[in-house]
């Protein structure tokens, strides 16, 4: 024991002086001089990690407690502590922390070491800080099983899980990179996780993104990071973005850390998984996900999962502000977009909605503030008879400076065209660039920091599930989705890559069939199809933009083919998929449809069984799965919308006379016919706000809608003065 002290003493020392730095190191460190600093709660397992760790890659290992505390003080740490008291201890050890230096090692932190800022202000200027995140009830057995006597705040009348609680939000202030370990994972295998964090970190460029209607050969010539995909919206080519390499796979055990996670907790770790740190920091990552899944949503749960029929489950999509699924990605997407603009120039949004997106779109951009706010504008186009009025009222209740809705005599398809071309015509948007020093984007789906978001809600239902005991990890589930762009859909799909167990994702549609269509028979056709108004507006859509991102993705990435197949369908409006793709397509998703009158009639019968009032598309939703779904696993609807944003149509489907003019009393009526769920808050505020306002209305022309943009642009603060 004297000679490992020594040794100890001999190696601490040397690491006072940068100098020394060749006389410590064997091999270069995988991030060079950079020192990796492990970090996590007492009992993670820290320094064997760090030995395993630097033994892997021939670095040197220091451990804080036993080769900085106590050869400083000359004592051991846990003598250290019962002689100078809790908070005595952490400012001394603050202290001895600031002391010290180091280069290229691999560093095991104490687990209170975060607790003291400053000694981690000047350690992470170092080195990578690393979290082991290990699970509470695993770190709690080990260290019964060490008998450990020396952690800060361990006294009578507390216990280790409020410890751990505790100290959790300062791991969280700290780390860069999440080690997210499962449950009952070996030191060995946290070691394999640290090495493979740390060539993740190191290998930036493997995180990149491609179009959906690139050759291998071109999208090895171009990188597109994150942050480029995010601010740029749509492809050059005119296709999407999508993960060159595609989703991280989690593990079960893993998964099973997430269940007993709040909603903004999940979120936290799956997106850190598929957004490069050096994109996005951790830190700030995690600051814009609890804003934008806060109090801004009415159920702390944010999506909770609730019990309907059978068994059939409804997730509530519809808490957010603007009472749409669209929220659980629009909270959070303008704070990704506005996190990576470029300095130089001002971003005119453009988003083109059949009803829930415009509004959406509005409210999450409008929580943006000082100088973001100031660099970025909306322009919302919807069709004048192809949403709700009440959607139509919260679109048109944002009369800010730099907001617009702009209505349009058309359908949506329309101004999801328009859109497109706008951002195709290098003339138009090189003018908008050079006169204004204004760049277009979008908020669409069709934006990959859109669709992101909702594998969260995907993956957070399954995990509900588990939590409240309906079915154990890895058993299956489906999932039924109101579809018309495709966007939840292959949300869905990408939650099941990253390993959530969806045995089915079924695509609801009503009678604009388009995506039934293409399901059935591998034909996408809309010659001669005129867009028919129906109940469910969300989903009145032809031309299924995500569909796109989902033939990419069933054809293992064949970008050649994605673009002949959509180049035709815009030409020629159809094209036909080979046979072979069909069969991978009807191995992944079902598909079927829904009159107008089976969704009226579903939305009276589930609410005269059990209290429960469903919107137009979550009935679209059910009508499907009770045709399609075989019963053998539980089935998810997902619920896109509250019910009072369609309220004559449910309306009509309880057959209420008498129905009130005023949306407000609307509301008002639906809420007490109602038993489940509550009537929306955020929404009736804002009807009450509002009231009946006039807005614009434009002809469906190309020309007149660019001239909207430009008049957007000149009548904001965006201009170039």
């Amino acid at each position: 024991m004297g000679f490992l002290n020594a040794l100890r003493a001999v190696r601490c020392y040397l690491s006072l002086f940068p100098t020394s730095k060749s006389c410590l190191s064997t091999k270069a460190s995988l991030l060079g001089d950079t020192n990796i600093l492990l970090m996590g709660a007492p009992g993670a397992g820290k320094t064997t990690v760090g030995r395993i760790v630097a033994h892997r890659l021939g670095l040197p290992v220091i451990d804080v407690d036993d080769d900085v505390l106590e050869t400083t003080w000359r004592m051991p740490v846990a003598a250290k502590l019962a002689a100078v008291g809790g908070e005595c201890f952490l400012e001394e050890e603050g202290q001895a922390l600031c002391n010290f230096s180091a280069s290229g090692c691999v560093v095991s932190l104490t687990g209170s070491n975060p607790l003291h800022a400053a000694a981690m202000q000047h350690i992470r200027e170092s080195g990578l800080v690393i979290y082991l995140d290990v699970d509470s009830e695993d770190i709690i057995q080990r260290l019964a099983r060490m008998k450990v006597n020396r952690i800060v705040g361990q006294e009578a009348g507390v216990s280790m899980k409020d410890i751990l609680c505790y100290r959790k939000q300062f791991y969280e202030k700290w780390l860069d990179v999440r080690v997210l370990c499962g449950k009952g994972d070996t030191v060995e295998e946290v070691a394999d996780k640290v090495l493979k964090a740390l060539e993740r970190y190191q290998n930036h460029a493997a995180e990149t993104y491609v179009s959906t209607r690139s050759d291998s050969v071109a999208s090895s010539n171009q990188k597109a990071y994150f942050s480029d995909v995010v601010v740029e919206g749509l492809a050059t080519d005119g296709g999407l973005y999508v993960p060159k390499n595609g989703f991280p796979n989690l593990d079960a055990r893993e998964w099973l850390r997430l269940v007993d996670m709040s909603y903004p907790e999940r979120a936290l770790v799956l997106l850190e998984k598929c957004i490069h740190p050096l994109d996005v920091s951790a830190l700030d990552l995690r600051t814009m996900i609890f804003k934008a899944y806060g109090s801004n949503f009415s159920s702390e749960a944010v999506a909770p999962v609730k019990p309907l029929v059978h068994n059939q489950y409804v997730q509530e999509l519809f808490h957010g502000p603007t009472a749409s699924f669209k929220d659980l990605a629009l909270q959070l997407m303008p704070q990704l977009f506005a996190y990576c603009l470029p300095q130089m120039c001002n971003y005119l949004i453009l988003v083109a909605t059949s009803g829930d997106t415009g509004s959406a779109v509005l409210s999450g951009f409008s929580r943006l503030s000082g100088v973001d706010k100031h660099r970025t504008g909306v322009l919302v186009f919807f069709p004048e008879d192809g949403v709700s009025e009440i959607q139509k009222l919260q679109m048109t209740s944002f009369r800010e400076g730099n907001a617009r809705a702009v209505s349009i005599l058309t359908d949506f398809d329309f101004c999801q065209r328009t859109i497109k071309r706008m951002f195709g015509e290098s003339g138009l948007t090189g003018h908008l660039a050079v006169e204004y020093g204004t760049v277009l984007s979008t908020a669409n789906s069709i934006n990959w920091a859109r669709l992101l978001p909702q594998v969260v809600y995907h993956s957070s239902a399954y995990l509900d599930l588990c939590r409240d005991g309906v079915i154990k990890f890895g058993e299956p589930v489906d999932v039924c989705i109101p579809s018309g762009n495709f966007g939840n859909a292959m949300s869905a799909v990408y939650a099941k890559q990253m390993g959530i167990p969806i045995r089915k994702v079924i695509c609801a549609s009503n009678h604009n069939r388009i995506i039934t269509d293409f399901i059935t028979t591998g034909e996408y056709d809309l010659r001669g199809r005129p867009l028919v108004l129906s109940h469910s507006p969300a989903i009145d859509i032809l031309k299924s933009s995500n569909l796109e991102r989902f033939i990419f993705h069933v054809s293992d990435g064949d970008g050649r083919l994605v673009k002949e197949l959509f180049t035709r369908l815009d030409r020629q409006r159809h094209f036909q998929v080979p046979e072979p793709l069909l069969g991978r397509i009807q191995q992944e998703v079902l598909a079927g449809w829904c009159s107008e009158d089976d969704c009226l009639a579903a939305i009276q019968s589930v609410h005269t069984q059990t209290g429960y009032l469903m919107d137009t598309h979550t009935a679209v939703a059910k009508v499907v799965a009770d045709r399609l779904q075989d019963g053998a696993c539980p089935v998810v609807l997902c619920s896109t919308a509250h019910y009072g944003k369609f309220a004559p149509a449910v309306f009509k489907a309880l057959q209420i006379q008498n129905i009130p003019e005023d949306p407000v009393e609307q509301l008002k009526k639906l809420g007490s016919t109602a038993s489940r769920p509550e009537i929306h808050r955020d929404m009736m505020k804002c009807l009450k706000e509002s009231g009946r306002r006039k807005h614009a209305v434009c002809q469906a022309d190309y020309g007149v809608l660019v001239d909207e943009v430009e008049s957007m642009i000149q009548d904001s603060f965006l201009k170039v003065m």
